[in-house]
């Protein structure tokens, strides 16, 4: 007969990188991680929030450590894949979270917030995988999670730049499990949210950008749906990948 294992087999002890960690999607990620045995290393620019989450993983009993690393920076992200060696020993996993999402009309020309969205949605990851990937490869096994977006999927209003970083990420992951998942053992996987509350429309600067932001996250669903689909991806044998979830509010048309 043939037994189903137990939520979380695969996760304990395995040491897992989660950028973008101090709120919404990572924060959720990392305390469901946690609780399931993972040995967790925070990653986010904000210190006072990542105190606040190991103070809350170690509340629930789990194991986590922290650094403050800006993903746009190659040589931050370099030292923070050390830093997780030294606590850790090794990494098991990286969970590619950290990202902005800032909307507005092209008539906009909102320059800076593409640029922004270019060195953390493109940059950022290239800068992670960079960081894990040479030792994964070293050891034949690892798995390395992207974070893109229903928005890597279908463009939406004022979406422009930020759906074009999410097609990119779809790109590289389909990519990496071409690459060095078939023939080199690495577990490529990739997590598509739709409308997930996090506050992110309170970063959009634009006032037309704003407007459509808010209509659209009116259905939101909560970071901690996505932080189960992140985990159920995450647990599994080294036989099986996990693609690609799509995730988001049943409510949501696109």
């Amino acid at each position: 007969m043939t037994t189903t294992p137990d939520r979380g087999a695969h996760l304990a002890d395995r040491v897992v990188i989660v950028t973008g960690a101090s709120s919404g999607i990572g924060a959720a990620t990392a305390t469901a991680l946690a609780a399931a045995g993972a040995k967790i290393v925070l990653a986010a620019r904000n210190p006072d929030k990542l105190d606040d989450l190991l103070t809350t993983i170690a509340a629930g009993g789990g194991t986590a450590v922290a650094r403050v690393t800006d993903v746009t920076d190659a040589d931050d992200v370099l030292g923070l894949a050390q830093f997780a060696r030294t606590e850790y020993g090794h990494i098991d996993a990286l969970v590619n979270n950290a990202g902005l999402m800032l909307f507005s009309a092209w008539a906009d020309v909102a320059l800076d917030d593409w640029n922004s969205m270019i060195d953390t949605n493109i940059r950022g990851y290239l800068h992670a995988i960079r960081a894990v990937l040479p030792e994964m490869l070293e050891r034949g096994s690892g798995h390395i999670l992207n974070m893109s977006s229903v928005a890597g999927i279908h463009v939406g209003d004022t979406s422009g730049v930020y759906s074009a970083t999410k097609f990119f990420i779809r790109g590289i992951t389909d990519s990496l499990r071409q690459e060095v998942g078939v023939d080199k053992g690495i577990q490529i996987s990739m997590v598509s949210p739709g409308v997930i509350d996090t506050g992110w429309t309170d970063k959009v600067s634009s006032d037309g950008g704003r407007e459509v932001a808010e209509r659209v996250n009116a259905d939101a669903i909560t970071a901690e749906r996505v932080a189960s689909a992140v985990l159920y991806a995450l647990d599994q044998p080294a036989d099986v990948t996990v693609n690609d979830i799509v995730i988001h509010p049943t409510k949501q048309p696109w």
